[in-house]
């Protein structure tokens, strides 16, 4: 898929126009936030995992980490992620681009707790250039995330990085 799949998911909402492309890269939450000119946390990551379900998405803040034990709590497995090459066939959209929008058939997409810091966060546009803000009522919605989840370490105050 593309960023033009996501703009088009997008404008059922009448968000479509939102999606940014930028001429360099936002591959990563760092070049993400350099490009958007925001804090790194904001940025949020899309990370995909096997599990007996399938693939699952997980959108998290950019200072987040997957915490195993909490992430074998909530799916009752070992948090394993795709093969670089497996990525695009699973999710719909390749490594560097991995967003919640316009994703395969019976991938099911949970937002992480660390998201509800921010007034507004930042995914991918379903290009390793590319991105939209949204509010986290938004990103919920758009994504039609199956729940919110706690899955993640290292953004929490009283946690260390």
């Amino acid at each position: 898929m593309s960023v033009e799949t996501v703009r088009a998911y997008l404008d059922q909402w009448g968000r479509g126009k939102d999606v940014r492309e930028f001429t360099v890269s936002s591959a990563t939450v760092e070049l993400a936030a350099q490009a958007l000119g925001v804090a790194p946390e904001r940025i949020a990551k899309t990370l995909s995992f096997l599990t007996p379900e399938g693939c699952i998405l997980i959108v998290a803040a950019g200072d987040a980490r997957i915490d195993n034990p909490r992430f074998k709590a909530a799916f009752g497995c070992k948090a394993k992620m795709p093969s670089h090459d497996e990525v695009a066939a699973l999710t719909g959209h390749g490594v560097g681009g991995v967003c919640p929008f316009a994703v395969n058939d019976g991938v099911n997409i949970y937002l992480d707790e660390s998201l509800k810091r921010f007034d507004t966060v930042f995914p991918a546009g379903g290009s390793p250039n590319s991105a939209v803000e949204l509010t986290c009522e938004e990103l919920e919605q758009y994504s039609r995330a199956a729940k919110w989840v706690d899955v993640c370490k290292g953004w929490r105050p009283e946690e260390p990085a």
